[in-house]
């Protein structure tokens, strides 16, 4: 039986739906309504496990489960291989079909499609990195009313207990004192939930293996392990560590024509967060003696902008090894 194919130019509320045939031909196109029901009847007319192509655009988890329920071939495009911007015409329908070319051309990047657990534990995480984000904001804010006072913070952290009785102590305007203890509270709030957040993540990952492996990495503790975790997911989808190292956006640009070659700075297309848990673990213990000497030997020919580049990348491949392996072998005591 001839292989079909259907293309999904998927957004939030409706969606466009392109079935093509083996040669090529369009032979339907539909826009529906999101919902399961819909979606399931669209598809349905390419007959029995076609190929299905979407992007990993917003909100496509229900779509890609829903799919994979179907018994469908369900591929998912990078949306850094997809150059939309460059055509002349573009519209949702034209986005369907070029998905499919684009496959069935052997052009186009796979994203990977992580499983249930995997998406699970990449929501706590995420969330938690947010969750930072918005105290350090809160922080920021803080500072800059005392600025506007012209007072002048008396501890580094103004939220321990001698930065709060400096706070009120500080007689200033009512409108000002209102939002300093606003702040307050969210900050509070906040740090509440981050421990929460940690408690589940330590419980989801306490019989993780490769969770424990590589936080005997000097640098990397709960929450970068987790980090490592949960966003490689199944490490053994890269070959080799330099793969992992060039899907984090950690490998350098490399432009070669004719017998000319250029290597730039990173790419830094890949995981943001991988690349920034690499980069987090090496900033203060330097990964151990062994990357920190790495690190010395680098920094003094390159400079410690490069080093710290390098020996985030060395670090990654210590993290692709015990997470495949569950151990580190050259950070165990000799025999």
């Amino acid at each position: 039986m001839a292989r079909q194919y259907v293309g999904i130019d998927l957004h939030r509320r409706r969606s466009v739906i392109v079935h093509k045939n083996d040669a090529g031909e369009v032979l339907s196109t539909r826009r529906i309504d999101n919902d399961p029901v819909n979606l399931a009847a669209a598809v349905a007319d390419a007959g029995e496990h076609p190929e299905v192509i979407l992007e990993a655009t917003y909100g496509w988890y229900w779509a890609v489960d829903l799919l994979n329920e179907l018994g469908c071939d369900v591929h998912l495009a990078a949306p850094s291989s997809l150059n939309w911007g460059q055509r002349r015409v573009k519209n949702d329908e034209r986005d369907a079909i070029d998905l499919i070319d684009l496959h069935r051309l052997g052009r186009m990047t796979e994203a990977w499609i992580a499983p249930p657990r995997t998406r699970e534990l990449r929501e706590l995480v995420r969330y938690r990195l947010k969750l930072t984000g918005l105290r350090t904001g809160l922080k920021a804010q803080l500072h800059a009313v005392m600025a506007k006072n012209g007072v002048l913070p008396a501890r580094n952290d103004m939220f321990g207990p001698g930065g709060r009785a400096q706070l009120a102590a500080l007689e200033i305007p009512a409108a000002y004192v209102t939002r300093i203890e606003s702040i307050q509270r969210l900050v509070d709030a906040i740090t509440s939930e981050r421990r929460a957040l940690d408690a589940e993540l330590r419980r989801e990952l306490r019989d993780d293996p490769g969770y424990q492996a590589v936080q005997t990495i000097e640098g990397v503790g709960p929450l970068i392990a987790a980090v490592f975790v949960a966003e490689i997911g199944d490490v053994t989808r890269f070959p080799s560590p330099s793969q992992l190292c060039s899907w984090a956006g950690l490998t350098p640009k490399h432009r070669e024509s004719d017998t000319k070659v250029v290597r730039g700075k990173i790419t830094k297309q890949g995981s943001r967060l991988v690349r920034w848990a690499a980069i987090e673990a090496i900033s203060k213990q330097r990964g151990g003696a062994k990357l920190r000497a790495d690190f010395n030997a680098i920094a003094a020919r390159r400079g410690k902008q490069k080093a710290n580049v390098a020996v985030a990348r060395k670090l990654l491949t210590l993290v692709y090894y015990g997470l495949r392996d569950h151990q580190i072998r050259c950070l165990q005591p000799a025999a």
